[in-house]
């Protein structure tokens, strides 16, 4: 059966490569350590030598809107293009050709079908930069085949934050029961609170740190029981109109079960805080000691002491 080697959730910043490759004086201020931060992250992926990349994201109106917007989907090609021009355009990021894995594909659909989640599928998916952005920050070479898993958080109505959960689980399960040898990666990016274009975007910070803090607790210590308390629509748009991102981290959550992270970092951004996590379901030595070894060099806080520290910046 196939080996789920490591679950990464994080936050996807579009700006990430346009910022930290622009002449140093064009930089903003938190540049370099940004890029150290995002640089011991991937390392957490490259000590579990993944032979295939699970990818969840979300299409932000990309080619899905309120005409035909599903709320769950898988692709399931032999190639798969980004980047659509506006990412070019505003953020710098390039176009990628990926390769697909069609076997997984089609194994994880029926298995999600098996499971009670009627996904939709696609033939003929574009990428756009809630996975791209893992795949420039974690696996830059882009040379693994990917699965990529589409959800909606942003065109309501939205799946309920158990449903991510549940859904992250069923993952986890279909996964384990591949039929195969290889290893699998499991990657998924979503948003702590953010705001896109309303009167909380570009502050100081993230626009609810108080959110952030405890959101970031609740995932490094696998808590689900305080998400599923705390977490609702309503209080999501409170933090952030785009914050809805989070029950995408919450899915991964789910594929990783309630176990504390192996790794984790943040980074207070400006208008958001940036995080990073990483759990090592099958933790060999190496997967340890890159855990270890990232975290020493970025001043990461891992595992459950990292509850106490939650509120500061790493």
């Amino acid at each position: 059966m196939a080996e789920l080697t490591a679950v990464l959730a994080s936050t996807h910043h579009p700006f990430y490569l346009k910022a930290t490759t622009a002449p140093a004086e064009e930089r903003i201020p938190q540049a370099d350590e940004w890029k150290r931060k995002v640089e011991a992250y991937r390392e957490t992926l490259t000590a579990a030598e993944p032979d295939i990349l699970v990818m969840v994201g979300a299409d932000h109106f990309h080619q899905f809107f309120l005409d035909n917007y599903p709320t769950f989907m898988i692709g399931k090609q032999e190639k798969y293009d980004a980047t659509f021009y506006n990412e070019e355009r505003e953020f710098g990021i390039p176009k990628y050709v990926l390769d697909g894995d069609v076997d997984l594909s089609n194994f994880m659909h029926q298995g999600l079908m098996d499971e009670g989640f009627d996904f939709s599928f696609s033939h003929e998916l574009k990428i756009d930069h809630s996975i791209i952005c893992p795949i420039i920050t974690v696996r830059p070479d882009a040379d693994l085949p990917v699965v990529p898993i589409y959800t909606n958080i942003f065109a309501p109505p939205l799946p309920s934050p158990k449903r991510f959960w549940d859904l992250g689980r069923a993952i986890r399960k279909i996964i384990d029961a591949y039929p195969s040898d290889k290893k699998v990666a499991a990657i998924g990016t979503g948003h702590l609170s953010l705001e896109l274009g309303g009167p909380l975007m570009f502050g100081e910070h993230g626009p609810d740190p108080e959110f952030d803090a405890q959101a970031i607790e609740w995932l490094s210590t696998g808590n689900i029981e305080a998400i599923l308390e705390n977490v609702t629509h309503e209080s999501m748009a409170g933090s952030g109109n785009a914050t809805h991102g989070f029950m995408d981290l919450i899915l991964m959550m789910g594929i990783a079960g309630p176990e504390n992270a192996d790794y984790v970092d943040q980074l207070d951004l400006y208008h958001t805080r940036e995080m990073y996590m990483t759990w090592y379901p099958n933790k060999t030595d190496k997967m340890a000691e890159a855990a270890a070894r990232s975290a020493a060099g970025v001043g990461a806080v891992t595992g459950p002491m990292y509850a106490a520290k939650a509120g500061a910046t790493a």
